[in-house]
């Protein structure tokens, strides 16, 4: 079966207006407390599928071999808005600190923008363990965005969420630093 050569870059950047309107579906929806369930449900379960695109998008790429340097730059960048749609505005709610939030965004920018200034030398893909933080970010901020807290009681369910959000601090931070040391020895290599 033969797909679009460009169906893959076509679901990423699908993902980029869905950050959006899932970014004001969860400020409609509200906080735990006093939150719209509706909207929240609706906000929760569209960020459970945009952020489930990035593992079909890679996965058609990689299988019909269409990988493309817009794919490697851009794909992370999709993945960077939406998971960052759902850290601040889980903070905005107040249901996630600020200085978690604060932390992860400065990694994920600060390495997104190093990957657009050296675009124009070479496309940085993401590396195995950027992946798995990318992974494990969905499903904590997928748990935290679902109202499961209706069904389990707010205390266990802020247990689980602040566990959550402790383990993606590190990965984040880890994934990080990876990247940083893998930047540095290619760097050294080249010379």
């Amino acid at each position: 079966m033969a797909i679009p050569r460009q169906l893959p870059n076509a679901i990423t950047v699908a993902r980029i207006p869905l950050a959006v309107v899932f970014f004001v579906l969860l400020l409609v929806g509200g906080t735990y407390g006093l939150a719209d369930l509706t909207v929240r449900w609706i906000a929760a379960v569209l960020f459970i599928v945009a952020i489930s695109t990035d593992w079909v998008d890679g996965y058609l790429a990689r299988r019909y071999d269409i990988v493309s340097d817009f794919g490697k730059l851009w794909d992370p960048i999709a993945d960077k808005l939406l998971t960052g749609a759902g850290f601040v505005g889980l903070a905005i709610l107040g249901e996630v600190s600020w200085w978690i939030v604060v932390i992860i965004l400065v990694r994920e920018w600060g390495i997104t923008i190093h990957r657009l200034v050296v675009a124009s030398e070479h496309v940085v893909a993401a590396a195995w363990m950027g992946k798995i933080k990318t992974a494990f970010q969905g499903v904590a901020l997928g748990w935290a965005l679902l109202p499961l807290h209706v069904f389990i009681g707010l205390s266990p369910w802020t247990v689980v969420t602040t566990v959550l959000m402790v383990i993606v601090l590190v990965l984040t931070v880890v994934s990080g630093i990876d990247y940083i040391v893998a930047q540095v020895r290619g760097a050294r290599q080249s010379r």
